[in-house]
């Protein structure tokens, strides 16, 4: 896929040199010379531009991508950013960065955002995994499905520890994705068995959340 990522920050440079390595080609786009630094991620194209600004984008050749991040630290500039990679280039997938939660409610479709990312709420999200075995956790929202990804972390006295995944009775429209186990990134098989402490992720629809939470935790779902 061709990718272009509006922000070269640290979150900037960290998804492009993530999807490099996933065989993905990446342009990184910033106005601030002190963030054009290809010797950091030097597989990606750099373009030294404002992204809010209808040329640049043309001169980043948008409409010959799959993908537009926005990553900058700006919430303002992301959702232009989306807004017009949607609208005006016809980009099939927006991704757009969330710096302040209380915006969180414009990143919608309505402005060209497929899917929103909640820097603040994944890291306290991941803060929050590594002490609440047993709950879900929400790491994002996809916009346009009313669906979230979440995570819950299997507890050593749920009811479905040893028991294959075919045999757990998932809620309606939950689709278990993929499970972490170590290192190691498991397909959910249908004859996969579930074990202590594997990270369970989830795509599913909000109402779901608490059913799925109880199902696999024996104690009493929490917020």
């Amino acid at each position: 896929m061709r990718v272009v990522i509006a922000g070269a920050g640290a979150v900037g440079r960290s998804v492009a040199q993530e999807l490099i390595g996933n065989g993905h080609s990446i342009l990184l786009i910033d106005k601030s010379p002190a963030s054009i630094r290809a010797e950091m991620v030097p597989d990606a194209q750099w373009l030294l531009a404002d992204a809010c600004e209808l040329s640049s984008l043309e001169e980043a050749q948008l409409e010959s991508c799959d993908v537009v991040i926005s990553a900058t630290g700006d919430d303002k500039a992301n959702l232009v950013i989306s807004l017009l990679a949607k609208t005006e280039f016809a980009v099939p997938r927006t991704v757009g960065r969330v710096n302040h939660p209380s915006n969180e409610w414009l990143f919608s479709e309505s402005w060209g955002v497929d899917v929103s990312v909640s820097t603040p709420r994944l890291m306290s999200a991941l803060v929050e995994e590594a002490v609440t075995v047993g709950d879900l956790v929400r790491l994002f929202t996809f916009r346009q499905s009313n669906a979230n990804l979440v995570e819950l972390t299997m507890p050593a006295d749920s009811p479905f520890i040893g028991k294959r995944v075919s045999e757990v009775p998932w809620p309606h429209d939950v689709v278990l994705v993929a499970i972490l186990r170590g290192s190691s990134i498991e397909t959910p098989d249908a004859d996969r068995s579930l074990e202590s402490g594997d990270e369970l992720l989830f795509v599913t629809p909000e109402d779901a959340e608490d059913t799925l939470g109880e199902l696999l935790s024996p104690k009493p779902h929490k917020h």
